[in-house]
């Protein structure tokens, strides 16, 4: 039984280079026209250090954070009377924050003075089903429309997509 010759040998390791080449191409082309991250943020509270906490935590332990900065990540759900963010696996509106957006902490997308709510590019920023993470201050006293959340982010001053 005769051994293969090298010459045999490489050209097995350029077939394969290639077929890796092609394999990998359409996986970075993908990867490259994946949707990028936007970040609305506001002048508002500037300064001011937020505690990123997760939605589970904060809901489990809404009082503590009574008047305080934070950071929370979940789908935000918006239609007539809803603004409000909820976890992830959890879309019950006793375990909802209210999502108080105010015209006083106006939103601009970072680097540009587009803002969160005007029509830009043709259509406006979807935000309705989607998770987002947000900055703001809780106020557990504020239970949103028709009192049916645990508390209200006030004072939004951060929205990443």
């Amino acid at each position: 039984m005769a051994l293969p010759q090298p010459q045999q040998y490489f050209r097995y390791l350029s077939n394969i280079k290639i077929l890796v080449l092609m394999l990998l191409c359409p996986c970075l082309t993908l990867q490259s026209c994946s949707h990028k991250k936007q970040v609305y943020k506001s002048e508002c509270d500037n300064g001011i250090s937020f505690q990123k906490i997760s939605f589970n935590q904060l809901i489990d332990s809404i009082s503590r954070y009574d008047q305080q900065y934070i950071e929370v990540s979940g789908k935000y759900l918006e239609d007539k009377d809803v603004s409000a963010l909820f976890s992830e696996s959890t879309l019950t509106t006793g375990n909802g924050l209210w999502v108080n957006f105010s015209q006083d902490c106006p939103l601009y997308l970072a680097g540009t003075r587009h803002g969160l709510f005007e029509y830009n590019d043709g259509q406006y920023t979807q935000l309705n089903n989607r998770l987002v993470t947000i900055r703001g201050r809780i106020d557990v006293y504020n239970k949103g429309n028709h009192k049916k959340y645990k508390a209200t982010i006030d004072r939004v001053s951060l929205v990443k997509l």
